[in-house]
């Protein structure tokens, strides 16, 4: 496995692919046993990878305390993400959810605990909750980094005005950087295109991709008649067949995968690593199996490389709408606006 830093504001080193724990137990009714959980742990870190990433509210906990013995006798090897906002499990009352500086305290104090570690390599906000004000975030990320309780902060599942604003705040004020964003990506969900790509390759921020896989929709698994239950208890993470461009994109995805003698999985993570030797910053899928065979297919992705054509053909069958401004200030009307005749030196500016 290739290795590349973390954005351009971090010199930190992560391996290409990152591993999602989010199955790690089973204390949402669904995951992985401990035994299993582990055999995917091992083959991940031998496979090269060092880049783990969990949240508070992974199986109620489950997955910071599995990965506390995973990681315990290599602790310093490994790159571990973890993440507040959610409460731990349903009992949560009102002051241990939110993006507040309260529960930001609160909840990194509670994973070090779990994890069994005196730092956090990089701590998310895990989804913005719409009212905490991002100088509120900020100055408690730059505490927890002074303090020595985290290296690096991000946000995850955050509008890209708020995250811009996050990173001019730190530039003017000395706050430690937000260095990486976290949003789900993939053929199946190209809508972060639109502002939230463009907004991190200009500002050097790091991109790790959760359900590069749609939920298991870009498999094909889906189609069978004993499909997996896991369709109806994740609901919103898991992308379904439901309009004829969907058709074609799984149709396309697998006869791209019989052209290069390979799966459904290897191509849709082979899109992505593609697409991530092709950004002026990092872009890292997770990949959050669920068993060690799982995982061994996924990992095969590494050794297949599609063509120009091959992914001429995903882009086109997955492409999404820009919208507006995007779709009016390019092209013709670009030109125009420069006066037909102006050559642009910095950019896309």
């Amino acid at each position: 496995m290739k290795y590349t830093t973390l954005g351009r504001k971090s010199g930190l080193r992560v391996s290409e692919l990152a591993l999602g724990t989010g199955n790690f137990g089973t204390g949402w009714g669904h995951g992985a046993e401990p035994a299993e959980a582990k055999k995917i742990f091992d083959m991940y870190a031998e496979a090269g990878g060092n880049f783990i990433d969990t949240a508070n509210v992974y199986q109620s906990g489950q997955s910071e305390k599995l990965l506390a013995e995973f990681i315990a006798s290599d602790r310093d090897h490994f790159v571990i993400a973890t993440k507040y906002t959610n409460g731990t499990d349903s009992s949560a009352r009102v002051s241990e959810k939110g993006n507040n500086r309260k529960n930001m305290m609160r909840a990194v104090d509670e994973s070090l605990k779990r994890l069994k570690t005196d730092h956090i390599d990089l701590f998310w906000t895990h989804i913005s909750d719409g009212m905490t004000p991002m100088e509120e975030i900020m100055r408690g990320f730059d505490d927890l980094v002074s303090s020595g309780k985290i290296l690096y902060a991000g946000l995850s599942n955050f509008p890209a005005w708020r995250i811009a604003r996050a990173d001019m705040m730190a530039e003017l004020r000395g706050f430690a950087p937000i260095v990486a964003i976290q949003t789900e990506y993939s053929l199946a969900e190209r809508t972060a295109e639109r502002e939230l790509i463009p907004m991190a390759e200009a500002l050097g921020l790091a991109i790790t991709a959760w359900s590069p896989l749609g939920g298991g929709f870009l498999t094909g698994k889906y189609r069978e008649a004993s499909a997996d239950n896991r369709l109806s208890k994740l609901g919103m993470l898991v992308h379904t067949e439901k309009t004829e461009k969907d058709t074609l994109l799984i149709n396309t995805i697998f006869d791209i995968a019989k052209e290069a003698n390979a799966t459904a999985t290897h191509i849709a993570i082979a899109w992505l690593l593609h697409k991530a030797s092709h950004s002026n910053t990092a872009l890292i899928p997770i990949l959050g199996s669920r068993t060690a065979e799982q995982l061994n297919t996924t990992l095969g992705a590494l050794e297949v490389t599609l063509s120009e054509s091959q992914m001429s053909q995903l882009d086109a069958v997955s492409a999404v709408s820009l919208g507006v401004p995007h779709e009016q200030i390019s092209g013709s009307a670009k030109n125009l606006a420069a006066g037909n005749q102006v050559r642009v030196y910095l950019g896309s500016a």
